[in-house]
């Protein structure tokens, strides 16, 4: 994710390392399954679930239902300090489709970006793959593995973001390490990545209200003093108008709380512990406007399949990561991923080390990547084990320039790297795609993992 604090809203109701459990809703994860293979064509279907983000779920009083927290702010007699609030204020059960218009069949998961429930009306939503027992998140080691899942963007417009990326969450959502936290993975516990968002509103079991400052954009979300920051790898951030695929590292492993300098918030961007603007392969931004989109190469009025392939220096999971190779499955043809076309970059058509240094120097970006790790740490942060996350949303921050339109806006459009998509730059307002686009829907399906060239 590009921006600094961009996330969504609903009665945005509790997050990331939280407090206790409700009892006024039963929580029933929808069902999703996946597919492990071992070879071409040997694979093997695996019932798991998906788990909403507790960022967005009611969050009210242990001993009744009085909201902790309404709209952008909170009860201050039932939130007075951070310990405190986390013990009187108990994360409930969800209604899925009803209030949150997620919704599952075999092996299909559907997010929908506005839902207007019978309390609320909500806004975008974020989901974590359950592991088989649907006790804990489902950890994922991808070295010298592939990753596929087919998508259906076709009513993704501009400035929304359909995403898939995994971040290095803790499995039990950061239960064992924080006591305060008793709702756990159950609940969508212990959210982190390489933005250290600050909306976060419980962060390592205790509620993230100092300094807490109500967001001027958004009615159901704000910022609190802490962020919390972990390895991110942005396997598809997409509309149908345009989609990146994106490692981000830190200079920490597992999900980490920050404060001041090492969130690298605003002017300080460069300087806190995790890379922000990470690697990102953006076919339109590294000069190909003809590959995907609707009624090109990868025709995205169309569902398709995207497979992603993490292959290290000695093809075995114990090398280091080394590239980072995509390539699409449409109609059942496959589809090579575009080449850089930019003055002065070879014609690059995956992710090294080496395409991220030239593509720095071409762009005249920083290089957070290569200074915090690469790609060698973003293999360091699977093999530590990272979360499946499938998410909607709008952006507060940029619009979501950055995937699919020029970007940053104090730049010449014709310089190379500022444009990123053929959307304009006055779209993705949220306000905008929020009334024009309520019916704004993602579909993932048929996720597959195993040995390269195994899935598809």
């Amino acid at each position: 994710m590009f921006p600094a604090v961009a996330l969504l809203a609903l009665s945005y109701l509790a997050i990331s390392h939280a407090q206790q459990v409700g009892t006024l809703t039963a929580e029933n994860h929808p069902k999703l399954s996946i597919q492990q293979c071992t070879g071409k064509n040997q694979c093997q279907t695996q019932q798991h679930s998906v788990v909403l983000d507790s960022n967005w779920r009611w969050l009210h009083s242990t001993s009744g239902s009085n909201n902790c927290y309404t709209g952008n702010t909170w009860d201050t007699s039932l939130c007075p300090d951070p310990v405190t609030c986390s013990k009187n204020c108990a994360l409930d059960g969800a209604d899925y489709s009803g209030t949150y218009g997620i919704t599952t069949s075999g092996n299909q998961l559907s997010l929908k970006f506005v839902t207007h429930g019978p309390y609320s009306t909500n806004i975008g939503s974020r989901v974590y793959l359950m592991d088989s027992s649907d006790q804990k998140y489902q950890i994922f080691n991808l070295k010298n593995q592939e990753f596929a899942f087919d998508v259906d963007m076709s009513k993704l417009p501009c400035g929304l973001n359909g995403a898939l990326y995994f971040v290095e969450m803790d499995a039990d959502g950061g239960v064992s390490r924080f006591p305060n936290n008793k709702a756990g993975a159950k609940y969508g516990t212990g959210y982190c990545d390489t933005q250290c968002p600050h909306d976060i509103k419980f962060i390592n079991g205790e509620a993230n209200i100092l300094g807490w400052t109500p967001s001027s954009s958004d009615p159901n979300a704000g910022t609190g003093q802490y962020g919390t920051c972990c390895n991110e790898m942005d396997v598809w951030e997409a509309n149908s108008m345009g989609a990146a695929v994106t490692p981000h590292v830190c200079s920490v492993q597992g999900q980490t709380r920050c404060s001041g300098n090492d969130c690298g918030d605003g002017d300080n961007r460069y300087g806190g512990i995790c890379d922000k603007d990470g690697c990102d392969f953006n076919s339109w931004r590294m000069g190909d406007q003809t590959f995907l989109g609707p009624g090109k190469t990868v025709d995205t009025n169309q569902k398709f399949t995207v497979v992603t392939q993490f292959l290290t220096n000695n093809n075995q999971t114990s090398g280091q990561l080394s590239e980072i190779r995509r390539l699409y499955v449409q109609n059942g043809k496959v589809i090579a991923n575009s080449k850089t076309n930019i003055p002065g970059m070879s014609a690059y058509d995956s992710i090294t080390d080496s395409f991220c240094n030239a593509q720095k120097q071409a762009f005249g970006d920083t290089n957070s990547f290569e200074k915090l790790g690469g790609l060698q740490q973003m293999g360091a942060s699977f093999d530590k084990g990272m979360v499946l996350v499938m998410s909607i949303w709008d952006d507060h921050e940029a619009q979501m320039l950055w995937l699919d339109s020029d970007y940053p806006l104090d730049k010449d459009p014709s310089t190379p790297g500022v444009s990123r998509g053929p959307c304009p730059t006055s779209s993705g307002k949220p306000t905008d795609v929020e009334s024009q686009s309520p019916d704004a829907t993602v579909v993932f399906s048929n996720i597959k993992f195993g040995p390269i060239g195994s899935t598809y």
